[in-house]
């Protein structure tokens, strides 16, 4: 597993969210970005994931597209990037910046109201 300081590792996300466009970052509201080191046994009870799986990051909120401009305002939404699994799965430096920026990329299409589908079809 690789090893990495907290503060080179957000670096490495800060480097995922300036890779994507300009467009969609602009339009980025209200939304919490927190790198923590793996998911909490209750995250992990509550996404029903087997032990055999991880997550390298996680939406949690309202996608763009459902939300209301009438609606009150609401809590922030979330993006999670999970430190521990990403240094794991990686094989090298190189493997890291790339994966952390797929899951940052992979992220913030949730928020735009894409599925897992809509996001593979998209990577290919």
């Amino acid at each position: 597993m690789i090893e990495m300081p907290d503060d080179e590792f957000e670096q490495l996300v800060n480097d995922g969210f300036n890779t994507v466009s300009k467009l969609h970052m602009d339009n980025l509201d209200n939304i919490a970005i927190v790198i923590e080191d793996e998911p909490s046994a209750s995250k992990r009870k509550q996404l029903a994931l087997r032990c055999n799986q991880t997550l390298f990051g996680l939406f949690e909120g309202v996608p763009r597209p459902q939300k209301s401009s009438t609606a009150p305002y609401s809590m922030p939404d979330k993006i999670t990037i999970f430190k521990k699994p990403l240094l794991a799965y990686s094989k090298d430096i190189s493997d890291l910046k790339n994966n952390v920026r797929n899951t940052v990329w992979h992220e913030i299409a949730h928020y735009y109201g894409l599925n897992h589908t809509q996001i593979h079809k998209l990577e290919k």
